[in-house]
């Protein structure tokens, strides 16, 4: 079972993940980029400090004082990619909430967007049973691989196994996101002419009164899979094709579920009475 340090070091704060910011400032004048450094002396600050370090204590290390991070897309649930950390870098991660690791070819501290900008601003921290592998939840500000790609996992072995020749890059994406995949290309398919009979999705891309009610219908026969007290297979199989649908309209629409999923996200700490209220006409 991963442990998550927000849940650790809730007695830190109350803030929803890590040391408030307003706890922590850098000190520039320090060579360490990773010493936390608090705003005041006082005993809930040492108090902090010294929980932060219990934390760090209790990760095992290798023998070269490192272990492995992965970094995950808090929406989508893309691995982004993998580097190490030492103490520091953590300790720099917790602080800054930006994903900082430490380069074993230089011997130093290293931010992952110091030069792109393409920053990952860490949301959660998690370890794994054994504490000795560590997971940055967090939301990439752009292309995580320095080649450009959304994350560096993109090429597949069974794909390299199966075709004596590379079919392109290929991103590991989880269900969701490969259906999403393949809506788009559909999409772009839609807009060249085809012979022969269309597809479903293509027939639903390019007909948006046909669209419309389809999602309306799928949705009303999940509803009846309550009122009418169906087989309980027959609801996922309904939310399923509600959601295709969903989804078709967002690709019409250029949203992505990414978007979507961060809308939600940003409403587990509000109520929806309140969210209501607040939104714009």
């Amino acid at each position: 079972m991963a442990v998550s340090y927000n849940a650790l070091a809730q007695s830190l704060a109350r803030s929803s993940c890590f040391i408030p910011k307003s706890y922590c400032v850098r000190d520039s004048k320090q060579i360490s980029r990773s010493n936390v450094v608090f705003a005041s002396n006082d005993n809930n600050n040492i108090a902090l400090q010294a929980k932060v370090d219990n934390l760090l204590d209790r990760i095992k290390w290798d023998d070269k004082g490192l272990a492995v991070a992965i970094a995950q897309n808090v929406d989508t649930g893309a691995v982004l990619m993998q580097g190490f950390v030492n103490r520091e870098a953590l300790s720099t991660t917790i602080s800054s909430r930006k994903a900082t690791f430490f380069s074993r070819s230089r011997s130093t501290l290293w931010t992952k967007g110091e030069t792109s900008n393409n920053f990952i601003n860490i949301l959660d921290v998690y370890i794994d049973c054994d504490r000795d592998s560590i997971i940055y939840l967090g939301t990439p500000d752009g292309p995580t691989c320095h080649t450009g790609e959304e994350t560096c996992y993109y090429t597949s072995v069974f794909d390299q196994l199966n075709n004596d020749e590379p079919s392109g890059n290929k991103l590991a994406l989880t269900t969701l996101y490969s259906l999403e995949s393949i809506i788009s290309k559909r999409k772009e398919e839609s807009t060249v002419p085809q012979e022969g009979k269309p597809s479903w999705t293509r027939r639903l891309l390019t007909d948006d009164a046909l669209l419309c009610s389809k999602i309306r219908e799928e949705a009303d026969e999940l509803c009846r899979t309550l009122e009418d007290n169906e087989e309980v297979s027959r609801t996922p199989s309904e939310m399923a094709d509600v959601l295709y649908h969903a989804m078709v309209l967002l690709s019409k629409r250029g949203v992505k579920m990414e978007d979507v999923l961060e809308v939600l996200r940003k409403r587990f700490s509000q109520s929806g009475i309140e969210e209501k209220q607040n939104r714009t006409k």
